[in-house]
């Protein structure tokens, strides 16, 4: 089933057509964005002018009529720029006749809620209790969740286009102006930090163009190579104060233009949006907030999902690992193969904990290069090691990680086999020492857990781990057959003890499998 969901913002109208399988999971197929400016006007934007109205129009014909053809039933909802409006209703009847497209408008905080079932599909935070918040055009969403649960939720009239209009017409920076935008702002905000406080957030998130535009200008500005994802990406509060130095530094919109990582689009609205943000960490005490690309549009797919079928939330609980999972089963031809391959990698990393001293996390780099070490297989079995290194790369199917964690799994699932990792490999090179270390110790696992599945039937169901200063020995434990006659390792055996050198060089001890 194909569904489509747009969110008619203040700024930008966004779409998404998604195909939905079964768990409430869906795929995003096509993504369309485009600057309306549906809203404008400084102060309370009560009406909507008839060129911002022609613009919306125009725009959400073409989205529908992209839908359409994709045979995705539409649901679009609209946030405060109409929500506002004195006029909207006309919006509403020329959307209707001249779109086809039935909009909601939406309240604050439904607009609040719909936003944070996004998140929690794009973030790793559904077990604890978040801080999120959403810059928009015209209003600024911050809420307190718990599971899939709101706690609390506000919406304020602090929205980028909106504080631009009233605080700096044209984009322009006048005398004062910011300082009178900064007091505006935490004197607004002030009226939830009460409420926020008592609840005691354990993470922040934030969504929204706004944020990753001042993501992608912290990390642009750090000299650092453009990401695939920012999703997951962090942004502390002390490089927040860079950012916003860098761009009130920058009178005009054509002087922001030269930031580095700023879209020339955002140019005029970003420095308002900024103040925002800076509003909403020190307002209530946010140190460092995890940018989800996930937002609006994609909690309306899902929203839609569970009107429709009913569908339950509880696969939000895992995000990572459940499009691991998702992957894999896509491409993986013999899953069952690589999920037994990660649970021997796992019972080994487990066992030499005191030998390789690897941080905890580095366990869930392991389960996912296991479990995606075949995707390649797809495009051919020839080189599929290299293929399958592309595949988690490239693939929009991950969520969850940084942009950095993909790159650590899909290379720990690039040297499964074949040559070993070396500094001539370009994508090896790149990354930092400690990184590279991280790389051989997990492929070294897996190599030999692969191994260990040489027959592809699960035969060798557990192991025995001793070390000592020179050696590691690696007693299997193989699957009974008949009662009291265990499975024949003999092939198991062989294949392992082929693998073994790469780990053997990471932990400078022989390695023996009995």
């Amino acid at each position: 089933m194909l569904l489509a969901a747009a969110d008619l913002g203040t700024n930008s109208f966004h779409m998404v057509i998604a195909r939905v399988s079964g768990e409430g999971r869906f795929e995003i197929l096509t993504r369309e964005r485009e600057k309306v400016r549906l809203g404008h006007g400084g102060g309370d934007m009560k009406d909507l002018s008839a060129a911002a109205m022609d613009r919306g129009i125009s725009t959400l014909a073409r989205m529908a009529q992209l839908a359409q053809r994709s045979g995705a039933p539409m649901r679009a909802v609209a946030t405060s720029a109409v929500r506002e409006a004195l006029n909207a209703q006309v919006f509403l009847d020329r959307a209707r006749l001249e779109a086809g497209v039935d909009v909601e408008v939406i309240s604050g905080f439904e607009e609040a809620r719909l936003i944070h079932l996004g998140v929690l599909q794009a973030v790793p935070v559904f077990d604890r209790r978040l801080l999120l918040c959403d810059i928009g055009g015209g209003s600024t969403e911050v809420l307190v969740g718990q599971g899939a649960d709101v706690v609390t939720a506000r919406s304020f009239k602090l929205g980028a286009v909106r504080l631009t209009d009233r605080f700096f017409p044209g984009g322009i920076i006048a005398d004062g102006a910011v300082n009178a935008c900064r007091a505006y702002i935490r004197s607004t905000l002030a009226v939830f930090e009460r409420d926020v406080a008592a609840h005691d957030p354990e993470v922040a998130v934030g969504s929204s163009g706004t944020f990753e535009a001042l993501v992608r200008i912290a990390h642009a500005v750090g000299r650092n190579p453009e990401l695939r994802t920012y999703n997951c990406q962090v942004l502390t509060r002390a490089r927040l104060a860079r950012v916003i130095e860098l761009l009130v530094g920058s009178s005009t919109p054509g002087d922001r233009r030269k930031v580095p990582g700023l879209e020339s689009e955002r140019a005029d609205i970003i420095v308002a949006g900024a103040l925002v943000m800076e509003g909403v960490y020190d307002t209530f005490g946010v140190t460092e907030m995890m940018f989800s690309e996930y937002a609006l549009r994609e909690g309306v797919l899902l929203d839609t999902l569970s009107r429709l079928d009913g569908s339950t939330m509880h696969h939000l609980r895992d995000v990572s690992r459940r499009s691991v999972r998702h992957l894999a089963e896509v491409c993986d031809p013999d899953p069952q193969h690589s999920k037994h391959v990660a649970a021997l990698a796992l019972q080994l990393f487990d066992a030499t904990a005191s030998v390789h001293g690897l941080p905890k996390v580095s366990r869930e780099y392991l389960e996912a290069g296991a479990l995606l070490a075949n995707v390649g297989l797809i495009i051919s079995h020839d080189r599929h090691h290299l293929h399958s290194y592309y595949v988690i790369r490239n693939s929009e199917h991950l969520i969850g990680f940084t942009d950095r964690e993909i790159e650590i799994i899909a290379q720990v699932a690039r040297y499964h086999r074949k040559s070993a990792p070396k500094g001539s490999h370009p994508d090896f090179a790149r990354l930092d020492p400690d990184e590279q270390a991280l790389v051989r110790t997990l492929a070294g696992m897996l190599r030999i857990a692969i191994g260990l599945d040489r027959s592809h039937d699960g035969r060798v169901i557990g192991m025995n781990v001793d070390s000592t200063s020179d050696r590691l020995e690696i007693e299997l434990v193989g699957r009974e057959v008949e009662p009291g006659v265990r499975a024949d390792l003999s092939l198991e055996l062989y294949a392992s003890g082929e693998r073994r050198q790469l780990l053997e060089q990471v932990i400078d001890r022989i390695v023996s499998i009995i």
